[in-house]
């Protein structure tokens, strides 16, 4: 019996930490007034400033989802610059509540780091940018090549994996910011530039011509982007995830900014749950019940998050690709609100 009390004595202590440590960042946000998201120092099409000097691009518009969860209002919202390096420091210190900034989600990330993933706001896949003088055709083409990549990241592991499958040799180049691997290889510096191919594309068209550089076809890795929290913190982790999901079920019922509000009048059940027609939903994660509709009114669904940042209506003008719906061919897939 003795045993069975210290047991269960043990079991109420971690059950009581567990409880109250849980819900810290939640509180911490609503106590603050806005979120802080963690993103690229300079990544167009996720993270950028406009001729304004206003951030946009895909990891903004996760966090400023976020905060229209939240509070009500998408400008609610602080976003802190940060380098590959840093970015996790960053979130375990408790500088930003979450990192919104394109991230690799892997099994020693969930694991070893005190975080944890959210979801998916982007499949990419990393691939190897050569000039088209070069006349390399494929990267199994690159024994001895000089690579140049960002430290720190699953970037320069997937390159050394994929080299090292091969039994090939080559030689990188570390530098930190994605300007520098630029610059670097317009003066010659490396033979080849490594980056998910999202980001080549950019680069390809910063570079002034999209015909002097080749994308070669090898995908060298799988890339799924997406944000990340604390672990330990169940509420936030919700919020985070369900602001997401809120997007792509969005666009999968057809809702979007323009027409969200006519959607009020909806009678279908999953509409009105998305929309807090019939109450409910936003309880359960302990906001107000219009948080997916204010998600969707202010930022838009999925889709239209994904054309004006990378797709036909930006500079980048990629095909959805992996990125479209379930129901298009692609990856997509939003969470049933209900």
């Amino acid at each position: 019996m003795k045993l069975l009390g210290l047991a269960l004595s043990a079991l109420l202590v971690l059950t009581v930490g567990t409880r109250a440590h849980a819900g810290t960042t939640f509180d911490a946000v609503k106590k603050r007034g806005l979120v802080q998201c963690g993103v690229s120092t300079n990544l167009p099409g996720f993270a950028f400033t406009d001729s304004k000097g206003e951030w946009q691009g895909i990891d903004v518009d996760t966090c400023r989802a976020i905060a229209a969860a939240m509070f009500g209002d998408a400008t609610k919202f602080r976003v802190v610059p940060l380098t590959t390096q840093a970015r996790f420091t960053a979130l375990q210190s408790g500088e930003i509540d979450v990192l919104t900034r394109n991230t690799t989600q892997t099994l020693t990330r969930d694991t070893t780091l005190g975080l944890i993933g959210v979801g998916v706001n982007f499949y990419d896949s990393q691939g190897i940018m050569v000039t088209k003088d070069s006349n390399v055709t494929s990267a199994k083409k690159l024994a001895g090549a000089t690579i140049c990549v960002l430290p720190g990241t699953t970037t320069e592991l997937n390159l050394a994996d994929w080299f090292r499958g091969l039994k090939m040799e080559f030689k990188p180049v570390l530098l930190d910011t994605v300007d520098e691997i630029k610059r670097a290889f317009m003066s010659g510096r490396c033979d080849g530039i490594t980056l998910d191919k999202s980001q080549l594309a950019l680069a390809r068209i910063n570079l002034g011509s999209t015909d002097k550089y080749v994308i070669l076809p090898e995908p060298l890795s799988k890339e799924p982007l997406g944000p990340m929290v604390r672990q330990g913190d169940e509420a936030w982790f919700n919020v985070v995830r369900w602001s997401l999901n809120a997007m792509l079920e969005a666009e999968e019922y057809g809702l979007s900014s323009k027409n969200v509000d006519e959607a009020l009048k909806n009678p279908a059940p999953h509409i009105q749950r998305i929309l807090g027609t019939v109450p409910g939903m936003g309880k359960a994660l302990g906001v107000d019940d219009k948080w997916a509709y204010r998600i969707i009114k202010q930022v838009g669904n999925y889709g239209e998050v994904f054309d004006r940042s990378v797709g036909a209506g930006s500079p980048m003008k990629l095909d959805r690709g992996l990125n479209a719906l379930y129901t298009k061919g692609g990856l997509m897939y939003g969470w049933p609100i209900r």
